[in-house]
């Protein structure tokens, strides 16, 4: 029973001695512990009329905020959120309705999404012919 005793005692010890260094340490820096269990995901999504981001005039900027909860100014955050989930943040994995038929005239319009998604950094340029191929795609994402 004594021996017993002592190694539960040796070992709480050395628990303490080896663990508490390292609790203190990480309460020492609050800095250093995740204020948050998701990861981050802020995108600011932009639009204008142009060939590149660098030529266009922008038009329209919205925020969107996916993590924890969808937020921001985009008029249908909740939908933009779930469908870039289940693109796994993607945004070339956006495709266009087949339904949706364009003429051919060229006036493009160029989109571009900056910011952190699922916690990794995105930045996102596509120029579409005209403003029906881009209102064509089979999601709200840029339709703001």
């Amino acid at each position: 029973m004594r021996n017993t005793a002592r190694w539960a005692a040796t070992l709480g010890l050395t628990a303490a001695a080896v663990c508490g260094p390292l609790v203190g340490g990480a309460a020492a820096a609050p800095h250093a512990a995740p204020s948050s269990l998701y990861a981050p995901s802020a995108l600011v999504l932009t639009t204008g009329h142009g060939d590149t981001a660098a030529t266009a005039t922008p038009e329209r900027a919205v925020t969107l905020n996916c993590a924890p909860t969808a937020s921001g100014t985009h008029p249908a955050a909740a939908l933009a959120c779930a469908e870039l989930r289940g693109v796994d943040g993607d945004f070339g994995a956006l495709k266009a309705r087949d339904d949706v038929w364009c003429t051919k005239l060229y006036n493009p319009v160029v989109v571009t999404v900056e910011g952190v998604w699922q916690g990794k950094r995105v930045s996102y340029e596509r120029t579409f012919g005209n403003s029906c191929v881009k209102d064509a795609l089979n999601s709200s994402v840029f339709a703001f």
